[in-house]
């Protein structure tokens, strides 16, 4: 079993999930922040800062989630090797939402995840998978492209 702590925007956020681990040595958990750039949490903090706080024994991984793709690329290596922590991602599909219009702009997302995953992988992720509007199809995607890159030693 593990908690997943997901789609965190900001570095207080984190701190106070922290604070709340610490209660419960025994219980596994996941940080994985919600992005707006190639750096920084959605409230402006760095990655690197937010992923820095949860330097505590029971967050087991640390990463990216309902970010678009083009984004974790970026992110992923500006923590690459800053923690000895698990790094993961699992991105949105990128698409734009319209407000006024209340739909999904076409042609804004991602339509093929094989390649970044790659990328991802390549940056440190070790833990790849979709968010929100990816589909079934997308993290199959990914996996067969993974396994088929992944060295077999």
């Amino acid at each position: 079993d593990l908690l997943a702590c997901e789609t965190i925007p900001c570095l207080a956020e984190a701190e106070a999930l922290c604070r709340l681990l610490s209660e419960y040595p025994t219980v596994p958990a996941w940080l994985s922040f919600a992005c707006c750039d190639g750096a920084h949490v959605c409230h402006g903090e760095t990655l690197a800062a937010c992923v820095a706080a949860a330097d505590v024994p029971n967050v087991v991984a640390v990463g990216v989630n309902c970010t678009p793709p083009r984004y974790v690329e970026p992110l992923l290596r500006s923590v690459a090797g800053t923690t000895d922590k698990l790094l993961l991602t699992y991105p949105n599909s990128g698409e734009q939402w319209d407000a006024a219009a209340k739909c999904w702009l076409p042609g804004t997302g991602v339509t093929a995840f094989a390649a970044p995953a790659r990328l991802w992988y390549a940056a440190g992720a070790r833990l790849i998978g979709g968010c929100c509007r990816t589909t079934p199809a997308d993290v199959a995607d990914m996996a067969r492209v993974l396994r088929s890159g992944r060295d077999e030693r």
